[in-house]
């Protein structure tokens, strides 16, 4: 009998099981791929995520691979530039964005040292219910055999198309509608720290990561994938060369490292976060377009506020470990609500006049510019950058 069952070990599932296994309970993480294996993503992890690598002890692990500091950030949207750095938090001022056969494999490993039983290859087919319904433990197959586990919570961390989700028939509380399509590729010699550019329908970024290399991603009004899709390299060269003529310039005649991806798959939603026996953590509960880069440091936020709430009581009055699930539920929603809606404004491509008007405002000042970064990394609301400064410049 686990205390614990994980489904999904990347960078929601690893850090729960993680965490929950240092807290004293016995954890069984299983994931469906294996170990070190790549996964679509923006890698970027905004300096609140960074602040829980390193109360977590792994952020000199990261370092350690390699990955640069993103301690300068550039923005250029119609006649504005800003450039600068996030005050940051807890003394990070600094975002990194590791490759994620990087990162998850020092997040898996930290969870193993902790205590966790990790096993990969492991397919979940079914949720064990009681005889009230509750969900007590998993069946699936793992490595081609069929097993069953029971646990006293199961956790659901296996992405946006979660099986535990749909397994525990999980409703989706809030949905909209999906906004844009990206594409991405990896490039040698091209120097970046983070870079964004925006424009009328469409979205440019680079970002220096692991080995070297530095992503760069295009976004596209989700109207326009079909179009984009018949000739994905074309249509991705040209938004670059129109958003960031600059940028353009560095990658022209280069050939990415590796091959272009890309989805047009960006769902915006909530579900349900938790009931009798379950809950879920990161892309399986909540996922938003990726164009405000969320995904990874709201799922260390989800792993941190699960084990706060549900760590106590694993074991104890299954009514007492409901309520914990119920808070941290309702705590999920108020803290990445704000995001989420942050995250559709960007996504809808249109850039209006009246945001135009506060960031010629804000590039006046380095501090106000410093706090725009801030919220840019999530780490304070957007209510915070209207000081009196800024008010006195408007």
């Amino acid at each position: 009998m686990f205390d614990a069952i994980v489904v999904g070990a990347r960078c929601a599932g690893a850090p729960t099981a993680m965490l929950l296994a240092r807290a004293g309970h016995r954890v069984l993480l299983l994931d469906k791929g294996v170990f070190g294996s790549d996964t679509l993503s923006t890698h970027l992890i905004h300096q609140p995520g960074v602040a829980a690598l390193a109360r977590w002890g792994l952020l000199d692990a990261v370092r350690a691979t390699g990955c640069p500091p993103l301690d300068r950030v550039s923005y250029e949207v119609a006649d504005i530039r800003l450039e600068g750095c996030a005050r940051g938090v807890e003394g990070q001022r600094a975002a990194y964005a590791p490759r994620r056969r990087v990162l998850d494999p020092v997040l898996v490993e930290a969870a193993v040292a902790s205590g966790v039983e990790y096993r990969e290859k492991c397919v979940v087919t079914g949720l064990l219910h009681d005889a009230a319904g509750r969900v007590v433990g998993v069946e699936g197959r793992h490595d081609g055999r069929p097993f069953s586990e029971r646990s006293h919570l199961v956790v659901g961390a296996d992405g946006m198309r979660s099986t535990v989700a749909d397994l525990a028939k999980s409703p989706f509380t809030v949905e909209d509608e999906r906004l844009t399509c990206a594409y991405y590729a990896y490039y040698t010699d091209v120097p970046a720290s983070l870079e964004l550019y925006e424009s009328t329908g469409s979205w440019v970024a680079a970002v220096a990561t692991n080995d070297d290399a530095t992503l760069v991603l295009a976004y596209f009004p989700q109207s326009r994938f079909d179009e984009i899709r018949a000739d994905a390299g074309s249509a991705y060269l040209e938004q670059i060369r129109t958003t960031a003529p600059a940028l353009y310039e560095r990658i022209a005649g280069r050939e990415p490292v590796e091959r272009l991806r890309g989805t047009g798959d960006q769902q915006n939603f909530f579900r349900q976060a938790a009931g009798p026996g379950w809950a879920l953590v990161g892309d399986s509960g909540h996922h938003k377009d990726s164009i405000t880069a969320r995904g990874i440091t709201d799922a260390f936020h989800q792993a941190e506020s699960l084990t706060r709430h549900a760590g106590p009581r694993l074991g104890g009055d299954p009514t007492a470990l409901d309520a914990a699930l119920q808070a941290y539920a309702e705590e999920r929603d108020t803290a990445l609500t704000p995001g989420y809606e942050a995250t559709l404004g960007v996504a809808r491509l249109e850039p209006h006049e009246q945001r135009l008007s506060l960031l010629r405002a804000v590039r006046q000042d380095p501090e106000l510019t410093s706090i725009y970064f801030d919220t840019v990394a999530g780490i304070g609301s957007a209510s915070a950058l209207y000081t009196p400064k800024l008010l006195a410049l408007l």
